[in-house]
């Protein structure tokens, strides 16, 4: 059984040409909301997790707000592929539970791929996470979505 939470980074300032994409930081709202979804995560998350995440300072402040060992992944980078995410991940043949701190349009892509949905079909809010399980029933692998939550509602 292996657990796969995907955690878009909260939101972030807007590029203006002068910024480079990497080094974009949160607004003050994108704080609040990676605090709020830090402090949900860590009365859910099991021990032993791995937090894997983009070197993007956005997704970085928002890891962070976790309190827990983060492990930057240049591979998570914006520009990444869902098949990168998976592969950091070890999914679905890893065990125990990974965080992947990410961004747009690849946790999405991955969602649909695991989920069944037609490429490009899941939009995931910022700062929001989902919480997908891998598992076996009578012989098959199966995906199962545990659960989804937008810092708005904590």
């Amino acid at each position: 059984m292996m657990d796969l939470i995907l955690w878009r980074h909260a939101e972030a300032e807007e590029g203006d040409g002068a910024t480079e994409d990497l080094q974009r930081a949160l607004t003050a709202r994108g704080e609040r909301q990676a605090a709020r979804m830090g402090r949900w995560l860590d009365r859910q998350l099991p021990e032993g997790l791995r937090v894997l995440c983009s070197p993007a300072l956005r997704a970085e402040q928002t890891a962070r707000a976790l309190g827990r060992r983060v492990k930057l992944r240049a591979e998570l980078a914006p520009g990444g592929t869902a098949q990168d995410l998976l592969d950091c991940a070890r999914w679905p043949d890893g065990r125990g539970a990974v965080l992947v701190v990410g961004h747009q349009p690849v946790i999405g892509q991955v969602l649909a791929q695991l989920l069944g949905m037609p490429a490009g079909a899941c939009a995931v809010r910022k700062g929001a996470v989902w919480w997908l399980r891998q598992r076996e029933r009578a012989g098959a692998a199966e995906t199962v979505l545990l659960t989804v939550q937008s810092p708005e509602l904590l």
